[in-house]
């Protein structure tokens, strides 16, 4: 294989979908440059109607970042010392820092080992663990990792029996669904990052909250600015800087037309690489009623496959890769001495020396997806 044959495949490929876009995002940032209104403009308003529209819920509160929108949930909901939030160690860091920002206890519980969500017999235990430690359970946060929604109605119902409120960490899976419904309407309340990397990404931070709760809506609204009341200078609640720009916003609402066709190219591609790859190394499992919107593609390398080799392999061929998660949050500095179920998390600790992620996005043509194939295919067997 000549490895010039393409250069600088890019993991994630934001600029081919500026170039789609062209001329309609330019508009539509002029829009809000000639109006001015930077802060809460019109176009804000725009976005959360449009989002609710898509997913089905019923109010939307947009805000500056994925972390802002699960710190928000939990500060709505008093959640603090002497509380704990059970949720998976493998994960990104957000999951548990804004339980451990709060003062509350995150309680890591493992993950299934072929969908890498949430494993339910493991978060059980995390309950009981939390009580046998003297904390109060509060709250539970699944991760729809990689794209691909957790098992919400084996989560809810768990909370249901514990008396417990679920807040969707759906960072990097808007857009998909579990059992026929859209993401953004499981639990209290549904968290998601507007990240540029996302599949539904802005050109800076962003977030946004989902609920059907008007009141608990009502206060997310005043914790999202300061806390404040009916007067911009009445502030009845703590709260925080959490709004998100009306710039973002202009830009989020053109991408979301072209979101739909975008999530199809990226399964299209998904199916290409599993078909192609699933006899010579993992490849990710989707429940036959869920879809993804394949945030991340991510294998497993058999056991005997050096993944740093194997990185260096694909690099050789203008081919880069992410490894997501190198270490999973229990065994993690800043978390290290909060609570795990069990003497360990095994399957977490497993897949964080075996998971590596390959370029995925809605631009890749098949012949670069040949090239990943043939490139993977070439570094499992060397």
């Amino acid at each position: 294989m000549n490895k010039h044959t393409f250069q600088n495949i890019p993991f994630i490929d934001v600029a081919s979908q500026r170039a789609r876009l062209g001329s309609a995002v330019d508009a539509a940032v002029k829009r809000v440059l000639d109006h001015s209104l930077f802060i809460n403009g019109p176009e804000v308003a725009q976005l959360e109607e449009r989002l609710a529209a898509y997913c089905g819920a019923k109010h939307v509160i947009s805000c500056a970042s994925g972390t802002d929108a699960l710190l928000m949930v939990l500060l709505a909901k008093s959640v603090g010392p002497g509380d704990a939030v059970v949720c998976p160690s493998f994960t990104f860091c957000a999951t548990g820092e804004v339980v451990a920002l709060r003062g509350a206890t995150p309680i890591f519980v493992d993950v299934d080992e072929e969908t890498f969500n949430v494993d339910v017999v493991s978060l059980k235990k995390g309950i009981a663990l939390a009580r046998k430690l003297g904390l109060k359970p509060k709250a539970i946060i699944p991760v729809d990792l990689f794209g691909q929604p957790a098992d919400h109605d084996a989560i809810g119902e768990v909370a249901n029996a514990e008396g417990l409120f679920v807040l969707d960490d759906a960072a990097q899976s808007f857009g998909a669904s579990y059992r026929g419904r859209k993401l953004g309407t499981f639990g209290l309340a549904t968290a998601t990052s507007f990240f540029p990397a996302k599949p539904l990404g802005c050109f800076g931070d962003g977030g946004a909250i989902f609920t059907n709760d008007a009141e608990f809506a009502g206060i997310l609204r005043s914790i999202r600015v300061h806390g404040q009341g009916n007067d911009k200078y009445d502030n009845v609640r703590l709260g925080m800087t959490a709004r998100l720009d009306t710039i973002q916003a202009a830009v989020l609402i053109e991408k979301l037309k072209i979101f739909d066709e975008e999530i199809l190219a990226r399964n299209a591609v998904a199916n290409r690489y599993s078909e192609s790859l699933r006899d010579i190394v993992g490849v990710p499992c989707t429940a036959n009623e869920n879809t993804s919107v394949w945030a991340q593609y991510t294998i497993r390398l058999p056991a005997d496959v050096s993944r740093s080799a194997f990185a260096t392999s694909l690099r050789s061929h203008g081919i880069p890769t992410m490894i997501y998660y190198p270490i999973p949050m229990h065994r993690q500095i800043a978390y290290s001495h909060h609570p795990v179920v069990g003497c360990g998390l095994p399957v977490s600790e497993r897949l964080s020396t075996q998971v590596i992620s390959l370029p995925m996005h809605a631009y890749l043509d098949e012949r670069t997806q040949d090239l990943i194939i043939a490139s993977v295919r070439s570094a499992v067997r060397d």
